[in-house]
């Protein structure tokens, strides 16, 4: 009976919302007290269904604008550098704002920070289509970017607080179509948008689906107490957003100012320093804004490699393809997106079943399977060329997400679970942080790579050229403009599909590497032992 009343459900509740918490104790080994229990065996599935919107959008929101650069940049009359920004802002802001969610979500209740996030996402998205020049947008990107780095933390930390630990595998499957399908989608209803209405189209969607998810969460989503005694941790939130900022600045930037500038180097220097800051900090404050100790937790931190792995290789593939196919065979934005469409539906329908596998057999096999196709279906791509058709790109990205949406959850539940109630925010924060850096340190090495290929493809085909019939060459030099412009472009689609290839051959060789790394994961039912959360190391 008093079991019952520890965990009545939060509409007798209400009142609370408001209450302080006991303090923790002041002796630093001694672990923080658990939140509040709410009750996770019944009436989770609309809730779920209502943090899945809200994922959707803020994630669909980071692929989207890709195909409406080249729109915006014409339309605004801003240069390419310049017009970048409008990602790159973004990108940085939500890198920052990330390990500030837990303490916003405890500070405030779950629940009202959910809709707050989600108001002040949809007035950011009409601000943004509302922009008649290109500092306005990036500011307005900016504010767009503070809900967007904190949602994904909320979601997943609310999802793990409502749903029974037997089917949290299940619940992540569904809620996976946000993390992960969403960045599918993004290419194709962006391309369809931009070619048929105008890049503004992509701003003004939100606008309606946050209207209508903010009523729905203020209809359905638990509630949760707040944390009103809870101190923000200003010196840890201060070096990791100095860290944080500075890498992804330095990735962002690294390939136009050079690998070697100093620009580039002191950033590093100064995002490494700032983070063993970090970590000295929190192992010494008494509420740190995130807490380092879920790094004891060796199958948390497996999942987070794991994570990794296919986050490189996922991003490296929506960012190039689209690009191959618009700059080497000439697509248009609407087809390049359909061409990516199949990948995107594979996803959709196997993760709902990959994590019901998760609660059948638990992460160990599901990642191995998802690994390894992840890891076949890039080097499948590494097959590219100017000649590749469409139906040989489509079943390289297929085979990969096919992967992407049978590891990619139960790895990420399996890594979560293990950690115990008190460090869920902690460990969902770290998570989205990881998936975050890695695409961005993916993308980064992935482009020195690619321009390094590109500069020695060229040379070699240059090369190739000049040893070639020099009376074919002299013809089409006479020819002027019109003669040398389809050989360059031959050549430049050649260049580039070379380069790609060799990227894809690594990313999906380092793929492969992480099946290793997920035999280590957990086999069997997650409740099998009675709990999945094993002594830290």
């Amino acid at each position: 009976m008093t079991k019952s009343l520890d965990r009545d459900p939060p509409r007798d509740r209400l009142r609370d919302d408001t209450a302080e918490r006991p303090q923790a104790s002041r002796h630093r080994a001694a672990p923080p007290p658990a939140p509040p229990a709410t009750p996770a065996a019944t009436g989770w599935g609309v809730p779920l269904a209502v943090l899945i919107t809200g994922m959707f959008m803020s994630v669909l929101d980071l692929s989207i604008i890709n195909v409406a650069i080249p729109s915006i940049r014409k339309d605004l009359g801003a240069s390419i550098d310049s017009v970048q920004w409008i990602s790159t802002a973004y990108s940085l802001t939500e890198g920052v704002m990330v390990p500030a969610s837990a303490w916003l979500g405890a500070r405030f209740g779950l629940k009202r920070l959910y809709i707050a996030l989600i108001v002040l996402f949809t007035i950011a998205s009409l601000l943004c289509a509302l922009s008649t020049g290109l500092s306005g947008l990036i500011g307005f990107r900016i504010l767009q970017a503070i809900p967007g780095g904190v949602l994904p933390v909320t979601c997943m930390t609310i999802l793990f607080r409502i749903v029974p630990k037997e089917k949290l595998g299940a619940a992540m499957g569904m809620y996976g179509l946000g993390i992960v399908v969403a960045p599918g989608i993004g290419p194709t209803l962006g391309g369809y948008l931009v070619e048929h209405t105008n890049w503004r189209m992509i701003f003004l969607i939100n606008v309606p689906v946050g209207i209508l998810g903010a009523i729905a969460a203020v209809l359905w989503l638990t509630k949760f107490p707040a944390e009103k005694s809870k101190p923000f941790d200003y010196i840890g939130f201060g070096c990791i957003a100095v860290s944080l900022f500075s890498l992804l600045l330095a990735l962002e930037e690294g390939d136009h100012w050079g690998w070697t500038d100093y620009r580039t180097v002191m950033l590093f220097l100064a995002a490494a320093v700032f983070m063993a800051l970090f970590i000295v900090v929190e192992l010494h404050v008494e509420h740190p804004v995130l807490d380092v100790r879920v790094f004891k937790y060796w199958p948390f931190v497996n999942s987070l490699l794991l994570i990794s792995a296919m986050s490189i290789g996922l991003f490296a593939v929506l960012f190039y393809i689209p690009s191959f196919l618009q700059d080497a065979q000439g697509w248009t934005p609407l087809n390049t997106g359909l061409t990516l469409l199949p990948q995107a539906i594979a996803m959709a329908l196997i993760m709902p079943f990959a994590g019901l596998l998760y609660d059948k057999i638990g992460a160990r096999w599901p990642a191995v399977v998802g690994l390894a196709l992840v890891g076949s279906g890039i080097l499948l791509l590494s097959r590219i060329n100017v000649d590749i058709t469409r139906g040989e790109l489509i079943l390289g990205m297929v085979v990969m997400a096919t992967g992407m949406a049978l590891g990619m959850m139960p790895i990420m539940t399996g890594g979560l679970s293990v950690l115990p109630p008190e460090f869920s925010a902690s460990g969902s924060a770290f998570n989205t942080l990881m998936q975050r850096v890695s695409s961005a340190l993916g993308l980064a090495m992935m482009t020195a790579l690619v321009q390094d290929n590109s500069a020695s493809f060229m040379a070699d085909r240059s090369t190739m050229l000049q040893s070639g019939s020099s009376a074919q060459l002299t013809e089409l030099e006479q020819q002027g403009a019109s003669g040398m412009l389809p050989l360059y472009e031959e050549v430049s689609g050649q260049v580039q599909a070379a380069a790609y290839s060799s990227g894809f051959f690594i990313a999906g060789s380092l793929t492969l590497v992480g099946v290793l790394l997920a035999l280590f994961l957990r086999s069997g039912k997650p409740s099998d032992d009675g709990g999945d959360r094993p002594v830290a190391h």
